[in-house]
Parts: structure tokens; C-alpha cells; sequence
């Protein structure tokens, strides 16, 4: 779909991370995930509020952390076992898109842990059009610490630009990446932290994304909503589906896309279910039809 259609909407989720929220409450992040009952009820939630959403969302991404355990993790099969059991229930005209978080392959990915994601939930990086925009599906954990794969984080680069550099003769609309880690959580020079991607490695993405034209990064891993931006690169960190570590509601972010302007906003599982899009976000959707 390289042709501009007129305005359309994607659902944007984080971090189900089936497991967290019983190793989160009993301090023992590294054994403490053998329950996720929560984590299911609420991913439920999220298919079905996405499910009755009317017009349709285009897709549905998942940023990163699909489940708790990490590799080789004891739980970590039958996590995921169970979330694809939840997300099977999503509308079939409704595509799903995944993100490779640290959780999925390791915050020191091998060649291993990210063979294993792709067997199980598809490349951990690619590009695809929806009416004229182009979107990039990014592997972060390269970014973060690709010390174990260095040939994997190289193969990224070139690929994004070479990706990069079709955007550019495509004239697309806009471009927008998904990745599970932000490159910044609220300022492009606040300091390393565990939530961002590292000073120097941060700077020259920022650098090559503006000078692409990019116009947001969306992103989870924080459990908060955060963001930012950097000479108009919006960065925007949603918060989880999952296990909340600050004070938002588990929730959902509608992003709306139009001619001119990328618009999002940040629901409660509760409230998107029960009200749907609010009247603003679909007259933005009628306007140009």
C-alpha cells in the first residue's frame, strides 16, 4: 500500500508480559514468575476492546516483554503458549505485529534466543506499508547489547538503510518505527538508565531518524507513559498491558494517522472497552474520506 488512502488508526500494546505481576509483588523477578492468571484476564481485556473497536484499527503492534520469563527460563514456553491462546481470539481482519522486547530474547540476545523468537513470533525486524506510511519493526536488544551477535547488530544497520533509503524515493507520508526499548524516556540528553538506550548509541539513531524524516518511535519497557522529542522525532512511551510500575491503568494507545499529523492517545483497558474511540479521534477519521 504505498498510496495515501486517507486517515486510518492502529492499536498500539506493551509488555503483557505474562508473569511479572507475582514476581513484581513478591521482590523475585528472576524465579517468582510460575503465575500469570492476571496478566491473562487482562490481555483478554485488551482483545476484546480492540475487537469491538468500530471503524476497524488497520493492526494491532506489541511492543516487546510478550511474556516474563527470559530464555531457557523455566515458565517461559508456557507463557507464551498462553498468550497465543488469548491473542488468537483477535479479530481476523485485524493484523497482528510483534516487537522483540529484552524479555523475548535475552538483554544480551544470541543468535539462539533470537532464532527461537522467530520461530515463534516472526521476524525481529521488518518494514511494511499501510496506505502510504511506512513503518519499521525494530530490534532494540542489538542496540541495548549485541555483544554475544555483533554480526546481527550490523546486519540491522545496513538493512534500516537500505529501508531508509527506499522511504526516501517511496515519498511516503510518514515513517514510524516500533521498538521495545525508547531511545529516551522524556529528554534526548538525560542520562543512561535502565529504561533507555545508551547515550552514544541513542544520539546517532536520533540523528539518522530526524535526518530520514521520521516522525515518531513508539515503545514500551518503561511501565509508565513517558516520551519526549528530539528536532520533531516524537518519541512515545506507552505504558503496559501488564504489570503497571508507576501510576497508569493497563491500557491501550490509539494512534491516529492523517495527512498531516500522527495523533495518539492512551486509554484505560476499561475505558476503550466500554466507550471506544472518542468523538475527536473519529472525526479526524471521517474528515477526508
Amino acid at each position: 500500500e504505498y498510496q495515501w488512502k486517507g486517515p486510518f488508526y492502529f492499536i498500539q500494546g506493551a509488555d503483557p508480559q505474562f508473569g511479572l505481576m507475582k514476581a513484581w509483588t513478591h521482590g523475585d523477578t528472576n524465579n517468582g514468575d510460575d503465575e500469570w492468571g492476571e496478566e491473562i484476564k487482562l490481555a483478554e481485556q485488551a482483545v476484546q476492546a480492540v475487537n469491538k473497536l468500530n471503524p476497524k484499527p488497520k493492526f494491532f503492534v506489541l511492543c516487546g516483554d510478550l511474556v516474563h520469563g527470559m530464555p531457557g527460563t523455566r515458565w517461559k514456553k508456557n507463557q507464551e503458549q498462553d498468550l497465543k491462546n488469548v491473542l488468537k481470539n483477535t479479530d481476523q481482519d485485524i493484523p497482528l505485529v510483534f516487537v522483540s522486547g529484552n524479555h523475548d530474547i535475552g538483554n544480551t540476545p544470541s543468535r539462539e534466543t533470537i532464532d527461537d523468537y522467530c520461530q515463534n513470533w516472526g521476524d525481529d525486524y521488518f518494514s511494511f506499508w499501510v496506505g502510504g506510511v511506512f513503518f519499521l519493526v525494530l530490534n532494540s536488544q542489538l542496540y541495548f547489547d549485541s555483544s554475544k551477535c555483533p554480526e546481527l547488530r550490523q546486519a540491522q544497520d545496513a538493512w534500516l538503510d537500505e529501508q531508509l533509503a527506499v522511504a526516501a524515493k517511496q515519498k511516503c507520508k510518514h515513517i514510524i518505527v516500533f521498538q521495545h526499548i525508547p531511545l529516551f524516556l522524556s529528554q534526548p540528553d538525560e542520562d543512561d538508565d535502565y529504561f533507555n538506550l545508551e547515550k552514544s548509541v541513542r544520539q546517532e539513531i536520533m540523528e539518522k531518524f530526524h535526518k530520514a524524516g521520521i516522525r515518531a518511535v513508539f515503545s514500551g519497557h518503561y511501565h509508565r507513559n513517558a516520551g519526549g522529542s528530539y528536532k520533531g522525532l516524537e518519541m512515545v512511551v506507552s505504558s503496559a498491558i501488564g504489570c503497571q510500575l508507576g501510576q497508569d491503568t493497563h491500557g491501550l494507545r490509539v494512534v491516529v494517522v492523517t495527512e498531516e499529523k500522527v495523533v495518539h492517545r492512551y486509554y484505560s483497558l476499561t475505558d476503550l472497552g466500554s466507550h471506544g474511540l472518542e468523538k475527536e479521534l473519529l472525526d479526524m477519521l471521517a474528515k477526508q474520506k
